[in-house]
């Protein structure tokens, strides 16, 4: 699965479905959990299990249930009886022990599909990310918020007035994107919540590109081309990176090598490698 761009969509406005896939997105995110009123459940599992029966398309279809320890929780597995979507997003997730435990429930739900955990919502997550290398469950990748973690400890905000993490929100950031790495999955940035900021967003994705992630997630279709565009990898990126393959495979017992005045070792290929596997 080719993983940019996740696009939130509310799960109890199915008359936004159709244009959220048109949008570009690689995935929607249909939302059962916090863009859906209390009241306004029912009918969101009952949208999003209609669009799960239906046609498709090209783009994955993810769904984010409420928290394990909640009864909404369980009533959004029930409406998914049986269904596949591509991933089910899990909020509040506190390591291994919590996708072993949804991973129990979708399978007694008869519903087959890997998780993606939203993994630093809560103080005791933090200390969690580690355990989801070799947690036993598949993982659709690996996520993070910057919004529910504040208000769980009483923080004023997550960012400075410039817009940038403060530094215990950079460091739960840093965390994930290890953690991801470690686990062998896509490491998904958050979102980014000034959806007119255009120039801040392509900033933003860029930096998280630049650092490590593979995808991030949106809150608006507006937001979906400048967020696949931060990562693509562009003509010159890829035209590098099969140079530096290619050097390697003309040298098979080299350990390091020079190719335009610079010297390539196995991290360079590394790298390479795993750029074009996104291409």
């Amino acid at each position: 699965m080719r993983l940019r761009s996740l696009l939130f969509v509310p799960g109890d406005r199915p008359e936004r479905f159709d244009k959220a896939a048109a949008s570009g997105a690689d995935a929607l995110i249909l939302d059962l959990e916090d863009a859906v009123a209390a009241d306004a459940k029912p009918v969101a599992r009952a949208a999003v299990a209609a669009r799960l029966r239906g046609e498709r398309g090209d783009v994955a279809m993810f769904v984010r249930v409420n928290p394990l320890d909640t009864a909404f929780c369980e009533a959004d597995l029930a409406a998914l009886h049986g269904l596949s979507p591509d991933a089910v997003v899990l909020p509040k997730a506190e390591g291994a022990a919590s996708v072993r435990a949804l991973a129990a429930r979708l399978a007694a739900s008869g519903i087959a599909a890997p998780i993606l955990p939203i993994a630093t919502e809560t103080p005791a997550a933090i200390f969690q990310l580690g355990s989801y290398a070799g947690c036993g469950v598949p993982l659709a990748g690996l996520t993070w918020g910057a919004e529910d973690l504040p208000a769980a400890i009483g923080a004023a905000t997550s960012r400075e007035d410039d817009g940038r993490y403060t530094p215990p929100y950079e460091l739960a950031r840093s965390l994930t994107l290890f953690a991801a790495h470690a686990a062998g999955v896509a490491a998904i940035e958050t979102v980014y919540p000034a959806f007119r900021d255009m120039a801040g967003l392509d900033g933003y994705a860029r930096r998280a590109a630049r650092d490590g992630f593979t995808a991030m997630m949106a809150i608006h279709p507006a937001q979906v081309p400048v967020i696949n565009a931060a990562f693509t990898p562009t003509e010159a990126q890829v035209a590098d990176a099969r140079r530096i393959v290619a050097a390697f495979a003309a040298a098979p017992g080299a350990g390091a090598l020079q190719l335009n005045g610079r010297m390539i070792d196995a991290p360079h290929l590394a790298q390479a490698r795993r750029l074009l596997s996104r291409v």
